[in-house]
């Protein structure tokens, strides 16, 4: 039996698990282990406990919880709904300001946590119905919650960017800083869309009434101290890491011990807010060290049997494409597999197969990460499987129904992807900066 034999029978073996609905993590290391049990005998069976041992081993797996903690404590304690109102008072007499508002509020809420699932829940419980409750329109509003929310998964600190590094074994801080201007685009092509489109028809966001509009100049100020918290300390935690006063491990723990000050300054740090946020982190933190343990076990088998070089050689030499044609092949299957797996699992079942040929085939791993990012933010919402068109389905107001949420997010899978187009030819967006960063 050749080894491209059993490799390709591997993969088909997971994804046809995969679709009876088992964990992922569970899907892939059983593959894994039975692989490398059945190839290399009982010495193949300890790839398994190899793999968490290295695990282990990774000093910047303790960044996760941190980041997650940071984000969940800032949500659940309620600044980021204060946030929201102060969006709301000083954009809400433009046409479509509530929008726009929304929008800033997605940055600001990947900017605290970095997943994008925080930024979906906020989006839909907290602005959502409010903007409904203003008479906007709600497929375009639905749109922009979600698109939004998948901002989490590519601006700093994003937990997804934290996995990818570790993985392509290259430096998070790089990944972060070249995240920034892509993420900052996409917002600002969002936020363009948005302005042009109440402009044409301001029925579809209208400003807020005349009488809402009279805040006083100090209450309006003290609204817009909701905002310092956060982005405060978002700027402490990264401007001590990029100094290079503090480690990412460290920066992490400052941003997560930063944040329950917060809370606690805001006098909302309580009992229960402690435990829901350590119990989300926990439950989150888990997830992602089981689903990475069983990726190196699945990742350490098929680097046994060569399955890189061979697919490799299938796609150069076999098939006679050019590296870019096997790169958009590649971007091509993750919105396939976008449509059954969410972003983490997408990034560990074909990291062991991906990441080494991009490298072989001359493009920089720090711009194909966030390439890769961008396009599991399209997989994400692309109908008729997308992973966030479901979540928002369990989480918006009754009104919006699945069809509405599909016609919702036509136009931000556009932006999304002329977004990925403009990087992938100018990739000097995403990498300008980590380069200008380090060089000095």
């Amino acid at each position: 039996m050749s080894y491209e034999f059993i490799a390709i029978t591997m993969f088909s073996s997971m994804m046809v698990l995969l679709l009876t609905g088992q964990r992922v993590f569970a899907v892939i290391g059983f593959v894994g282990v039975i692989a490398a049990a059945l190839l290399w005998g009982e010495g193949g069976s300890e790839m398994g406990f190899s793999a968490a041992m290295k695990l282990v081993k990774w000093y910047p797996m303790l960044t996760l919880p941190m980041f997650i903690f940071m984000g969940y404590m800032l949500s659940q304690s309620g600044i980021a709904e204060d946030l929201y109102k102060a969006f709301h008072v000083w954009m809400g007499p433009i046409s479509g300001g509530l929008a726009l508002g929304t929008i800033g509020l997605m940055v600001i809420i990947s900017a605290m946590n970095g997943l994008s699932v925080a930024g979906m829940a906020i989006g839909a419980t907290i602005a959502l119905p409010e903007l409904i409750r203003r008479g906007y329109d709600k497929v375009m509003v639905t749109g922009i919650v979600q698109g939004g929310s998948t901002l989490g998964i590519l601006v700093p600190p994003s937990v997804v960017l934290v996995l990818y590094g570790m993985i392509a074994r290259v430096p998070v801080g790089q990944l972060w800083l070249a995240g920034v201007f892509p993420g900052l685009l996409m917002a600002f092509l969002m936020a363009v869309y948005v302005y042009v489109r109440c402009r044409i028809n301001p029925k579809l966001g209208p400003p807020l009434p005349k009488e809402e509009r009279n805040v006083p100049l100090p209450e309006k100020l003290k609204l817009l101290t909701a905002g310092i918290i956060p982005l405060g300390i978002f700027a402490l935690m990264m401007g001590l890491f990029l100094s290079g006063t503090t480690s990412l491990v460290e920066s992490s723990a400052v941003g997560a011990f930063s944040s329950a000050l917060a809370a606690w300054y805001r006098g909302r740090l309580s009992k229960k807010v402690m435990w829901d946020t350590l119990e989300r982190t926990l439950g989150i933190s888990c997830m992602f060290m089981w689903v990475l343990v069983a990726s190196l076990c699945f990742g350490a088998v098929f680097d046994g049997l060569g399955a890189v070089k061979s697919i490799e050689n299938f796609f150069l030499g076999d098939l006679g494409l050019s590296p870019w044609q096997v790169l958009l092949l590649m971007q091509l299957s993750f919105i396939i597999m976008g449509a059954f797996l969410d972003d983490t699992a997408m990034l560990v079942i074909v990291a062991p197969l991906y990441i080494p040929l991009v490298g072989k085939l001359g493009f920089d791993l720090v711009w194909y990460g966030i390439l890769y990012t961008i396009t599991c933010q399209i997989a994400y919402i692309t109908p008729p499987f997308g992973y966030n068109l479901f979540l928002m389905k369990a989480m918006a107001p009754r009104e919006i129904g699945i069809r509405d949420i599909y016609r919702s997010i036509m136009p931000f899978v556009g932006i999304m992807a002329a977004s990925l187009l403009i990087i992938a030819f100018f990739p000097e967006i995403a990498t300008w900066l980590p380069n200008y960063y380090y060089s000095k």
